[in-house]
């Protein structure tokens, strides 16, 4: 018989992965929102796609839903702060976005002025998993910067890892 893993256990083995710290921007026909996120990944590069995870007790679900559209906005390392008011340290959404300077990209979604990298994103599928909305979306836009170094997240807590310009192997 296989054994149950824990939904603690889980968490704090999950804690141990390190991810970067994106804060997802929704604007359209249900208003605006927003959230702080690490549960993002590419999905394909034909037709360039990628994922985001979002707790389905999240008020801001049926916005993301209607809006059909979202930005992923992947955080440098001075935006902890920022990433705090998305995560729900503030619960005004106008007092979250002002406190960030962000340019509206072609779907209508607003990107961070000076994110590492922002997605421009068209909602293509949206699953209910447990207890998370997976929103897989199409990538119609990007947004860059030539510098800095991404937050990240490990072990419960915000670190910064200097950009290492290199290669792998020997």
């Amino acid at each position: 018989m296989e054994e149950t893993i824990s939904k603690a256990d889980f968490r704090d083995a999950m804690a141990r992965v390190c991810a970067p710290v994106n804060v997802i921007t929704s604007n359209g026909p249900a208003g605006q929102g927003g959230f702080t996120a690490t549960a993002m990944c590419s999905v394909t590069d034909e037709p360039p796609t990628l994922l985001v995870c979002m707790n389905g007790k999240s008020a801001q679900c049926g916005l993301f839903l209607e809006n059909r559209r979202f930005c992923v906005n992947v955080l440098a390392d001075d935006h902890q702060e920022l990433a705090g008011y998305f995560a729900g340290r503030q619960s005004d959404m106008s007092a979250r976005y002002a406190a960030a300077k962000w340019v509206e990209m072609p779907s209508g979604s607003q990107a961070l002025a000076d994110a590492m990298v922002s997605f421009d994103c068209c909602l293509v599928e949206a699953r209910l998993v447990g207890t998370h909305h997976i929103f897989i979306g199409q990538v119609v836009g990007i947004r860059s910067r030539p510098d800095g170094n991404a937050l990240l997240y490990f072990d419960r807590a915000y670190i910064n890892v200097p950009t290492q310009v290199g290669s792998f192997g020997g």
